[in-house]
């Protein structure tokens, strides 16, 4: 469990494709100003995790809620209920969609407006343009993505990748920039203006969140960034997959 500021703390987990290469998942932990806490996300902890969150967290009993923000990220949130069993539970449509036995709070959180129930602590943004429960389930570019206002830290979850090497080698060899998902063609929606509308979606998070200087990512890594680098890298994602949204441009309008 790593601590990246004095109200931010984020864990990383396994998570291997094909059951070989790890690519890496999280969960990040936020103390709220009243000293209480919010989970983000859930991911399968080893016995030091589990133990350092726990304690930090009064044994679960000081969480308020937990947060599941992208709709294909599902693996352990029965396990992460069952840690904190006592807090409430916020989800996308589709986490209710597959697990309708569990006690989910407030509406899906793909709809939430800015008065939210975290908008004392949380920004929140959704991507333009993009099918966010896509139809093709191997399609997972949207999600909530979460910035905690105090300490400027962004949390995301495959709308934005950090491409880093597994283990050992990560300490050894750089970081990607940030980058958008590389299945972004099938996620944009089959209509005039979707290019277009995801495109400024991207360039208004890079203006808003400018001042961002640590994204944690999954996949695969934190990225610590200098001060204007959240702005210069999204506008680098963006131009990455300037084809792709040509592309999309030309078939759609």
């Amino acid at each position: 469990m790593q601590q990246l500021a004095d109200t931010f703390w984020n864990l990383r987990g396994v998570y291997r494709v094909g059951g070989v290469l790890d690519i890496g998942t999280q969960m990040s932990l936020v103390r709220r100003p009243n000293g209480r806490f919010v989970v983000i996300d859930g991911c399968a902890l080893d016995d030091a995790q589990r133990s350092a969150l726990l304690a930090l967290t009064g044994d679960g009993a000081q969480v308020d809620a937990v947060v599941h923000v992208h709709p294909f990220h599902t693996l352990h949130v029965e396990a992460t209920h069952r840690l904190f069993p006592s807090a409430r539970l916020h989800g996308t449509a589709r986490h209710r969609r597959l697990f309708p036995s569990l006690p989910w709070s407030e509406a899906p959180m793909e709809t939430w407006g800015g008065e939210h129930p975290f908008a004392d602590m949380f920004d929140l943004s959704v991507p333009a343009g993009v099918d966010f429960d896509c139809p093709d389930e191997r399609v997972h570019v949207a999600s909530v993505l979460v910035r905690h206002r105090h300490s400027g830290i962004v949390h995301v979850d495959d709308t934005f990748n950090v491409i880093a090497a597994p283990g050992r080698l990560g300490a050894m060899l750089p970081q990607s920039s940030l980058r958008m998902h590389p299945m972004l063609a099938r996620a944009l929606r089959p209509e005039r203006g979707a290019a277009d509308a995801y495109a400024a979606w991207a360039r208004a998070l890079a203006s808003h969140w400018a001042d961002t200087r640590i994204v944690c990512a999954a996949h695969s890594a934190v990225r610590h960034l200098p001060a204007g680098g959240f702005a210069r890298e999204v506008e680098g994602a963006l131009e990455r997959v300037s084809d792709t949204l040509e592309r999309h441009r030309r078939r759609h309008g």
